[in-house]
């Protein structure tokens, strides 16, 4: 796929993935969801990829839906909005919970506008580290809608109910603080980027299997019971007590060296 909207660069295993519709403050079009899908399939697909930082280029993280744009397509719009079957998101909620799906943490490093579409992605990263003065709104409501690119469940993870539903009703504008205060930023920081590598770099350093099972196990736990997440856990741990980047953990542990790792085993 040529890519218009979403471009990506590794280096020492870190993607950094930036929305680059600067001149619409990033806003989403049918194609930008094609292309965040797209690339988070190559990037799923990289056994030495550590981590991901998504980020907007220029002012903004990114604005929502770009309505104007996806009106142009009726035929487009119905399109993305059926589901297939063997993943259960359609083409709008897939461009967010891709990112779910990678076995690396995600870090959205956000400054400027983050609405609507925008807030959806964000969330649907590990972690989302910000400006104090970004600017956050569940934006729907605006235009008579709700969040329906997976935003609910991301929600619903990082907020009580009442909070999810005052935020989703009225489309309040937040400031990043205050999105943090809520719970809907990991971190505030100056220069979100460069703190989000940070982050990815820190993380880096641990086994990429052991981060593959974590984020997979608090991913697909976190609303089970008790006795389904300890089942997962000891699957989990088997699995790893038997890989060789667990061994090389466990070896520069015990000979206090910095661990060597290889490729992740775990997808």
């Amino acid at each position: 796929m040529t890519r218009q909207y979403v471009a990506h660069e590794i280096a020492d295993g870190i993607a950094h993935v930036r929305l680059t519709r600067a001149d619409k403050l990033n806003a989403l079009t049918l194609q930008t969801l094609d292309e965040l899908i797209a690339t988070a399939n190559e990037l799923r697909r990289d056994r030495t990829l550590r981590a991901v930082v998504i980020s907007g280029e220029g002012s903004s993280f990114c604005a929502g839906l770009d309505f104007a744009s996806a009106l142009k397509s009726p035929a487009g719009i119905v399109k993305a909005f059926v589901p297939l079957p063997w993943r259960g998101t359609n083409a709008f909620q897939e461009a967010c919970w891709a990112w779910r799906r990678l076995p690396v943490p995600v870090i959205a490093a956000v400054d400027g506008h983050c609405y609507g579409g925008g807030v959806q992605l964000a969330l649907a990263a590990d972690f989302r580290i910000a400006t104090p003065d970004s600017e956050w709104s569940v934006l729907e409501a605006r235009w008579g809608l709700i969040p329906d690119m997976t935003g609910v469940r991301s929600l619903a993870e990082l907020v009580g109910i009442d909070t999810a539903k005052r935020l989703t009703m009225t489309a309040q504008m937040l400031s990043g603080k205050e999105a943090a205060d809520l719970g809907l930023v990991t971190e505030l920081a100056a220069d979100p980027v460069a703190a989000a590598f940070d982050l990815a770099a820190e993380i880096s350093k641990r086994s990429p299997d052991s981060v593959a099972a974590t984020k997979r196990l608090f991913n697909q736990t976190w609303t089970s019971s008790p006795r389904a997440t300890f089942a997962r856990e000891r699957a989990e741990q088997l699995l790893l007590l038997s890989l060789k980047n667990t061994a090389a953990a466990r070896n520069a542990a015990f000979k206090k060296v910095a661990p060597v790792f290889g490729g992740r085993f775990l997808r």
